[in-house]
């Protein structure tokens, strides 16, 4: 075997982004599909949540979710890549501005932009991938802020969450969300 030999050598460890993830404090809630939406309004109105970033799986759903939200009295507005770029440009920084509070989005947000203290993130659906739904979390706790990831989980996601836990390394405490008054949310 052959053998190198350094004089004086460093060591220099660059640290990656991903250990940024203990800023973030993860929980998740079983729930049943069809009492996500209460849920989420549920958790914005009894923590008085402002500035949430809400993901969901599709610009169909971002739409349905910010519609609910603003039927119940909790201004929210979508954005996602079937809105025109002035129209994203235009949420997104009316969103960094704290100008609206919530805003429902697909994977489009998940990637590339900096929102630099933002204190919540919602998966109101999960991503199919592990890696989007570490970018996704990735959101938040950043710029030395902690911040806080949501998730919402229905039976069916259950298997598909343990995968992204295991991937992570990390496993997310899960409420169950069964005993909750939701009926006037």
């Amino acid at each position: 075997i052959k053998q190198v030999l350094l004089k004086s050598p460093e060591v220099i460890k660059i640290e990656s982004k991903e250990e940024e993830k203990e800023l973030i404090d993860q929980i998740a809630y079983a729930v049943e599909d069809s009492r996500k939406g209460p849920l989420l309004r549920y958790l914005i109105k009894k923590d008085n949540l402002k500035q949430v970033l809400v993901f969901v799986s599709s610009a169909f759903k971002a739409d349905g979710v910010a519609n609910k939200l603003c039927r119940n009295g909790i201004h929210a507005v979508s954005t996602h890549g079937e809105k025109s770029m002035n129209s994203r440009s235009e949420s997104l920084r009316r969103f960094k501005t704290g100008k609206i509070r919530f805003l429902v989005t697909t994977d489009l947000l998940a990637r590339g932009i900096d929102i630099e203290f933002l204190p919540y993130v919602v998966n109101y659906e999960l991503p199919r991938s592990p890696k989007d739904y570490v970018h996704r979390i990735g959101r938040t706790g950043r710029a030395e802020s902690p911040g806080e990831a949501i998730s919402l989980i229905t039976p069916e996601e259950e298997h598909h969450f343990k995968i992204i836990q295991k991937k992570m390394k990390k496993i997310v405490t899960m409420i169950n969300s069964e005993n909750l008054d939701l009926k006037s949310y």
